[in-house]
């Protein structure tokens, strides 16, 4: 716009003219004489470099360059001949110049311009009669690139942006580096399909033909090539933006790749749970929390109920009449329900011939993928009751005849403790006739007071004759004194017990 109206008003080189039309344009305009002397400045230049009056911009040219330092971008300083200023009155043509400008004495920059240059020449000679620097305040500009630049370096979330016009990548933040494992000389300068963003896509040709039309990529999965070898899946989106007024696209991604190797590591784990519970000896099924249905049940279980997995699964157990009883089925289900598993509780169940089967049953709650599931495990005791009632029904024989049981257990106590035991040591010739009629009597299970009748003795002789015996053959206890008679072929059995006439008490 201000190069319009100077180039409307060449033919006149009325400044005054010149001063009262571009006194309130937007752009900064300074007017300089071919002399180097500053001639004047409009309102927007004045508020551009923070001053009130062209006299605190400097009379001339020195005086400004030593009011106000410029660097590039880059942080590399203008040198004196390279002010746009300089270069202006130099003659030179120049436009979109970027510089940071500082007050003299400051640190930081306070403002980022954009100059270019304009010449009037005299319409007599054709020489300069005025030479124009225009100004255009650009720091909001570059304050919200800079504040883009930061965020995006910062950025974890992976990213990268090319350029449309030849999809090309200009950036690459630190987050698209630590996920592919590459360096940020291998992606700069590269194209979209040099490191391909978009790789097996699920919807690669929509992606292609948004790209081309500079217009959102909507999010889809695809997989990244890796420098060592390998793929990443990603999900991939785009977004245009403008950077440097050149129309790019911005590509973000979310790493999915901890989510494949969960979702791979849960997969082998249930298969290797599906491997362990089918070919588990013991009997196991897998229900729903929800209903109680059986959902899958293993060989073991088929084996001991007789019920296929077709005839079983899908079913709920009250249906199936599993159970005993209703009371016992709504007891443990009522359990299950508020949320307590079962360790061992017997039960008695009912195979497919409707056979009583006795339990252990156990349960345990599991998920399987994103479903709530019960462990049923089935331990059938039903051998082991049988064999506790016979047990039982034996002992209960064998009481009837204590004496009888009291030496048998003895006996077999007693070659349990020592069956190791061999005939050293002391014989049963070292032992008195009266303590081998004691010994024998142990070996009866006679107690001290039945050998004590038995011999028509008293008491303490007994006790003095046990002790004396313990001494002889190097024990302590009476079932070592049996299983020591035991082991030299001594039972007592056979052996006459002669009452003496007298005995005295030792």
């Amino acid at each position: 716009m201000a190069e319009a109206l100077f180039k409307s008003l060449r033919e006149t080189a009325d400044l005054r003219h010149l001063r009262q039309i571009i006194a309130g344009l937007d752009e900064g305009v300074i007017l300089i004489d071919p002399d180097q002397s500053l001639l004047w400045a409009n309102d927007a230049a004045l508020a551009m470099h923070g001053v009130g009056d062209i006299a605190d911009l400097g009379a001339t040219v020195d005086e400004y360059r030593a009011r106000f330092q410029l660097r590039y971008r880059n942080n590399h300083r203008v040198e004196a001949d390279e002010y746009p200023i300089e270069r202006v009155v130099a003659g030179d043509s120049f436009s979109e110049v970027v510089v940071e400008v500082t007050v003299a004495g400051e640190d930081a920059p306070r403002w980022v311009h954009q100059v270019r240059s304009l010449v009037l020449n005299d319409a007599d000679n054709g020489e300069p009669a005025c030479l124009v620097l225009i100004i255009q305040d650009v720091s909001a500009r570059f304050e919200a690139e800079d504040r883009f630049e930061q965020s995006f370096n910062a950025n974890p979330a992976p990213a990268v942006i090319c350029r449309l016009s030849d999809l090309r990548f200009v950036k690459v933040n630190q987050g698209f580096l630590d996920m592919t494992g590459r360096q940020r000389d291998q992606v700069l300068c590269k194209t979209v399909y040099e490191i391909d963003v978009l790789r097996d896509a699920d919807r690669r040709d929509l992606a292609k033909a948004r790209l081309a039309e500079g217009r959102t990529i909507p999010q889809m999965e695809a997989e990244l090539e890796l420098p060592g070898g390998g793929t990443r899946l990603v999900i991939v989106a785009g977004q245009p933006i403008d950077m440097d007024d050149q129309p790019c696209m911005l590509f973000t991604f979310a790493d999915l790749e901890p989510r494949r190797k969960a979702e791979g590591a849960l997969r082998h784990s249930e298969e290797r749970f599906t491997r362990t519970f089918q070919l588990a000896p013991v009997p196991m099924a897998i229900g729903a929390r929800d209903g109680h249905l059986l959902c899958e049940v293993n060989a073991s279980f088929t084996q001991m109920t007789g019920y296929s997995s077709t005839e079983i699964i899908g079913r709920p157990l009250g249906e199936v009449e599993l159970w005993e009883s209703d009371t016992m089925r709504r007891q443990i289900e009522a359990a299950i329900d508020g949320g307590h598993d079962l360790r061992g509780r017997e039960a008695r169940i009912h195979g497919k011939d409707g056979t009583a089967i006795d339990c252990i049953v156990s349960t345990e709650a599991i998920r399987l993928g994103d479903d709530a599931c019960v462990l049923w495990a089935f331990q059938d005791i039903t051998q082991r009751k049988a064999t506790e009632v016979e047990l039982v029904e034996a002992i209960e024989a064998v009481m009837k005849d204590t004496s009888w049981f009291s030496r048998t257990v003895m006996d077999k106590l007693a070659r349990l403790r020592a069956p190791q035991m061999a005939p050293d040591g002391p014989g049963l010739d070292d032992l008195t006739a009266r303590e081998r009629d004691v010994l024998a009597l142990i070996c009866r299970g006679c107690d001290d007071k039945t050998i004590a009748r038995t011999l028509d003795v008293a008491g303490n002789t007994v006790r003095n004759h046990v002790a004396r015996i313990y001494a002889k053959i190097g024990v302590n206890r009476r079932i070592a004194a049996v299983a020591w008679a035991r082991a030299r072929g001594f039972d007592g059995e056979g052996v006459a017990i002669e009452k003496p006439v007298q005995e005295t008490v030792a």
